[in-house]
C-alpha cells in the first residue's frame, strides 16, 4: 500500500485551506463540445479533478458491491478520471494506482501536488529568476490557478506564487495510471 493510501497528517492542514481554482474551477470546462457529447458525464475523459472528502473509498469496480481496495484520506487530492459510468469514476492517483469512486466523492476544483524531491520554490512571476515568495514541500497540495508557458499559479498556506509545471502532479493530458 503506497503512502497516499494512508492517513496524511502532514498534509491535512494544507488540504483544509484549498480555495477556488481560477480558470480550472469547473470540471472539464475546457473540453471541446464534440468530445463532451461522447462521454457519459458530458465531461472529457481523461480529466483532472480532486477528492471532495477527507475519506473516500476506492473500489475494485464501479459499484458498492465491489470490494474496497483502499481508502483515500486526503481531501483535495488531485486525481485523474480515466473512465466513467453514470455513477462511478475510475481514477488514477499520484502513486499510479487506479480505483473506482462514486461521482459524489469528486470535486471539479483543480489541485496539484508537488513532485519535487525537495521543497519547490514558488515564484512571484512565471520565470526561474523571479523572486521566491514561498516553498511548497514535496508531495504537498496546492490549489491550481492559470497555467502559461510551462508555469502554473498556485496557492497554498496563504501564499500565492508560480511553480514550474514539470514539478507537479495534476496537469498531464495522457492517462496517468495503468
Amino acid at each position: 500500500m503506497g503512502p497516499l493510501r494512508r492517513n496524511w497528517l502532514g498534509l491535512a492542514f494544507l488540504a483544509a485551506i484549498l480555495a477556488g481554482c481560477g480558470e480550472h474551477a469547473s470540471e472539464g470546462g475546457d473540453c471541446p463540445p464534440a468530445q463532451r457529447a461522447r462521454s457519459v458525464s458530458g465531461f472529457c475523459v481523461p480529466r483532472w479533478v480532486s477528492l471532495k472528502h477527507g475519506e473516500v473509498m476506492g473500489r475494485k469496480g464501479p459499484g458498492k458491491d465491489y470490494p474496497a481496495q483502499w481508502i483515500y484520506k486526503v481531501k483535495g487530492l488531485p486525481v485523474q478520471v480515466v473512465a466513467e459510468t453514470e455513477e462511478w469514476r475510475r481514477i488514477c492517483d499520484p502513486d499510479g494506482g487506479a480505483a473506482w469512486v462514486n461521482r459524489a466523492e469528486i470535486d471539479g476544483r483543480r489541485t496539484i501536488m508537488s513532485l519535487a524531491p525537495s521543497p519547490a520554490p514558488m515564484r512571484r512571476s512565471p520565470a526561474p529568476a523571479a523572486a521566491e515568495v514561498g516553498l511548497l514541500k514535496s508531495r504537498a497540495l496546492a490549489s491550481l490557478g492559470a497555467c502559461r508557458g510551462g508555469w502554473c499559479k498556485v496557492r497554498a498556506g496563504g501564499v500565492s506564487g508560480w511553480l514550474a509545471a514539470d514539478q507537479v502532479w495534476g496537469l498531464a493530458e495522457p492517462a496517468q495510471c495503468r
